[in-house]
């Protein structure tokens, strides 16, 4: 970026954050930029300034950049081998006969706690009656789609290859043609709601929180008040999963320690 591109940059952060209701602050910049520059691409703007213009004049294109910048990538069993390393946590929190909660934040379009009610389901040494699951988003409508269980195969997108790490996949979802929908019994294991992981405030009692790949597109100073969030809503000896991609701030390493490095799975201390 050139200093003149960088200030225009700049001043079209801060009319994101002023006008559209945008915490764009906790945002690094390279993520912003991102997910600026491909609705520039798409809109055939030129120039920050001139996307900023775009903006201010059109409420549509308001909207389609704010579902941009929300972090919805995801995908059914996203990095397969660390939800192999996760089985024998489940295991081992529904063997002692009590009911285990579960929070996935942010889940996005709901395949990530899908995907760990269907796991537990289709694992004969995992109680899956036990379990309870809770999916937070801080996008409204990123959750209807989460509670319409509807997912789509398209270029960009394969459905069946995703679900490949269950044995049958149909026991758990019905499929016509490229259309996929979670059936009611792994729809039932699961409650959406809507929270800000970043200044909510902590849930209570999880025994398992997943927050994968959401602390990459986070400025390093957000970073701690997430964990200490995550921490006071996990009780003593719950479970932490990470992004594979992702390390635990200096700050909190002592309130976690590994049960699976590689696939950065932790245990509160």
């Amino acid at each position: 970026m050139s200093k003149g591109s960088d200030r225009q940059f700049q001043q079209l952060v801060e009319f994101i954050g002023a006008e559209m209701d945008f915490e764009s602050g906790f945002y690094n910049d390279s993520y912003l930029d991102r997910r600026i520059s491909a609705r520039m691409r798409r809109t055939d703007t030129d120039s920050y300034r001139q996307y900023r213009r775009l903006l201010e004049r059109e409420t549509e294109e308001r909207e389609l950049l704010l579902d941009s910048l929300s972090i919805n990538v995801t995908g059914f069993f996203r990095n397969p081998e660390a939800w192999e390393s996760l089985r024998p946590v489940l295991r081992d929190l529904t063997e002692n006969n009590r009911s285990v909660r579960l929070w996935s934040a942010p889940s996005a379009d709901g395949r990530e706690p899908y995907s760990a009610a269907m796991l537990a389901l289709d694992d004969p040494e995992i109680d899956a009656r036990r379990i309870e699951i809770t999916g937070t988003d801080i996008n409204a409508d990123i959750l209807e789609e989460a509670r319409a269980a509807t997912y789509e195969t398209s270029q960009t997108t394969d459905i069946a290859e995703e679900l490949a790490p269950l044995d049958d996949y149909s026991e758990y979802i019905d499929q016509d043609g490229n259309t996929f929908r979670v059936r009611k019994r792994v729809r039932d294991m699961i409650t959406f709601e809507q929270h800000d992981l970043i200044r909510g405030d902590p849930k209570r009692d999880f025994d398992l929180v997943f927050c994968r790949n959401l602390l990459i597109y986070i400025d390093s100073e957000f970073k701690v008040p997430i964990f200490e969030t995550i921490r006071n809503s996990l009780r003593e000896g719950g479970y932490l999963m990470i992004g594979m991609t992702e390390t635990l701030p200096a700050a909190c390493r002592d309130d976690f320690e590994p049960v699976h490095k590689q696939h950065r799975i932790y245990r509160r201390v």
